[in-house]
């Protein structure tokens, strides 16, 4: 009997050992994990409170203290002073296609707004409990902050050196990068749930399977100085014309809009055949674009419909994306307005170039009318074909088949 009851003990402190990280992990705020690894003090409460005096975590403090200052003096807060002056009419939702995780930018560019919508084909990935990395914490944060190098150094990500940092240690996937990103931008982390969506394009918790392609991803609720409640998605889905068709994101996206949009260091994916399906969707439920010559190529923005102004210097694509010179951008960027920060793949100052198109009034106006018609009509729902997003998709395609069918191009992102 003795013998039994200790083995039952046994078993059940091995069950109690093997809860206790995912305990931990539950009793570790959100915030303080997003403080923590980007390199700021999380509440003195905090079990990761004492890790702060790591020298390895100081380190990395102080790496990220002199990193993003010089972000911040160099590029971001120039962008939030742009933007207050040209975005006037900001929207509540931003679809950052071609993103990553770079929340930055998109909060630089659009710190008005609500909802934050980016996709990429990185994996969501992991933050483990970081109590147990006690002993591992320099090259798990060295590697963090590599994986980040190249957007803090030059805007843009490069995508194998990023997925070759996070592949290497416990922090892997885009959510590590999410955290310190919110963090350093001034947020504090609320909520963070791993989401996937349904045949509807409704999110769900991610507690399963996932049947098909259909997209998952996560979702972040935050607050900024104001303390209202604001919410970050992120998507691991194929943004190809095959990928999209049946992952539902575009449909998860259209119940968000209108929205504001931003493009850039896109591998000038929305210059092939291959992924008009997404460019539609931007022309179609937006009513601001911000990219730079490797987002939607000048010639599917209507001049009836789009106000075109260009800033900083066209220069045309660096050498690894030949073929793609746009000569209506140099055209265009004649007359264009200086920007005292980088952007794009031409990331010096002197050298980028930045599109602003923002829809005209009467644009806006028609659809609005075209929605309010549609829905007084029959039994006062909304058909999909009769939303203004889909009669200008519509419009898009027909005008798009002379325009793509002599397009050629690769499709990676």
């Amino acid at each position: 009997m003795l013998q039994r009851r200790t083995m039952i003990a046994a078993a059940t402190g091995l069950f109690l050992l093997a809860l206790s990280p995912a305990l931990a992990a539950e009793t570790i705020a959100p915030n303080d994990t997003a403080r923590f690894l980007a390199g700021l003090p999380p509440a003195e409460s905090s079990p990761l409170a004492p890790l702060t005096k790591d020298g390895a975590w100081q380190q990395h403090a102080r790496n990220f203290d002199a990193a993003f200052g010089r972000l911040d003096q160099s590029q971001l807060a120039h962008i939030r002073t742009w933007s207050a002056s040209n975005i006037t009419t900001p929207q509540p939702t931003v679809f950052y296609t071609f993103s990553g995780p770079d929340f930055l930018y998109a909060n630089a560019f659009f710190p008005r707004a609500k909802t934050y919508v980016l996709a990429g084909l990185e994996p969501v990935g992991n933050v483990p409990d970081l109590t147990n990395l006690r002993g591992y914490l320099a090259p798990n944060l060295y590697h963090l902050h590599a994986s980040i190098s190249t957007l803090l150094a030059h805007t843009f990500f490069i995508t194998h050196r990023m997925r070759q940092e996070l592949s290497v240690g416990s922090l892997n996937g885009t959510l590590p990068i999410l955290y310190v990103f919110l963090a350093r931008s001034g947020k504090t982390v609320r909520e963070v749930t791993r989401i996937r969506l349904d045949e509807q394009g409704a999110v769900q918790p991610d507690d399963g399977p996932v049947r098909g392609n259909l997209a998952r991803g996560v979702k972040i609720v935050f607050a900024g100085e104001d303390g209202e409640a604001d919410t970050l998605y992120y998507f691991s889905t194929n943004l190809a014309d095959d990928g999209v068709k049946n992952s539902k994101f575009l449909e998860f996206c259209e119940a968000l809009g209108p929205g504001d949009g931003l493009v850039k260091s896109a591998s000038y994916l929305l210059h092939s055949g291959g992924f008009s399906k997404v460019r539609d969707f931007l022309l179609a439920n937006t009513r601001a674009m911000v990219q730079d010559d490797s987002g939607i190529p000048l010639r599917y923005y209507d001049p009836k419909v789009w106000d075109l102004q260009p800033f900083g210097r066209y220069l045309g694509p660096i050498s690894v994306f030949p073929g793609r010179y746009q000569r209506e951008y140099a055209v265009l960027f004649q007359k264009a307005r200086p920007i005292n920060f980088g952007i794009g793949y031409r990331w010096r100052s002197s050298e980028s170039n930045l599109l602003l198109a923002i829809k005209t009034a009467s644009t806006i106006s028609g659809e609005a009318k075209t929605s309010a018609d549609a829905k007084s009509s029959g039994d006062g729902k909304t058909p999909a074909e009769a939303l203004p997003g889909a009669a200008l998709r519509r419009s898009l395609e027909e005008r798009g088949s002379e325009i793509t069918s002599s397009e050629t191009g690769s499709t990676r992102q």
